[in-house]
């Protein structure tokens, strides 16, 4: 029977070293399981979950030109339907009642109201319309990006031991 990939087999773990186990296949071939194929879970020691001489089920992944095998004992496991604890999430506040709502949580309601009005949460102070002509909002805008830069610049030079910086 020759070895295929996709093939399930019954092999005998002969050694077990720190990035995976050998098994020793049918035919007197060997195959490697990579410790990041032996369970669903994260393996930090081999070990704790093979032993050699045990008996397991694998799937032949791969076969190279050379006769190297890769195996899988993992993707023989039925998957776990659990719940990723990262993907859940909180359920949304409900608002009291009688209290407004315009879909925001209750908490970027009290947080950001300089920055939100009626549910807009641009910056309305700033670019109201007819508060400033466009020459006037473009010389603030330059104004400010002229600030930020000189502190930006200030701030890295000071890391790097550049212009100003003290020499020994």
């Amino acid at each position: 029977m020759a070895i295929e990939v996709g093939s399930v087999l019954e092999g005998v773990v002969s050694g077990i070293t720190e990035f995976g186990a050998f098994i020793e296949l049918p035919e007197g071939k060997v195959g490697l399981v990579h410790i990041s194929e032996v369970a669903d879970e994260f393996v930090k020691d081999i070990k704790d979950f093979l032993k050699e001489k045990d008996t397991v089920k694998v799937k032949v992944l791969s076969v190279d030109e050379r006769g190297k095998i890769g195996l899988s004992i993992k993707r023989l496991q039925e998957k776990q339907e659990e719940p990723h604890p990262r993907k859940s999430f909180a359920p949304r506040p409900q608002p009291k009642e009688g209290q407004e709502t315009d879909g925001a949580p209750a908490s970027y309601r009290r947080s950001a109201p300089a920055f939100r009005q009626n549910g807009d949460f641009r910056r309305q102070a700033r670019f109201a319309p007819g508060s400033a002509s466009f020459e006037d909002k473009i010389s603030k805008f330059m104004k400010d990006s002229e600030e930020i830069l000189r502190d930006s610049s200030r701030r890295t030079d000071s890391k790097r031991g550049g212009r100003g910086g003290r020499r020994r």
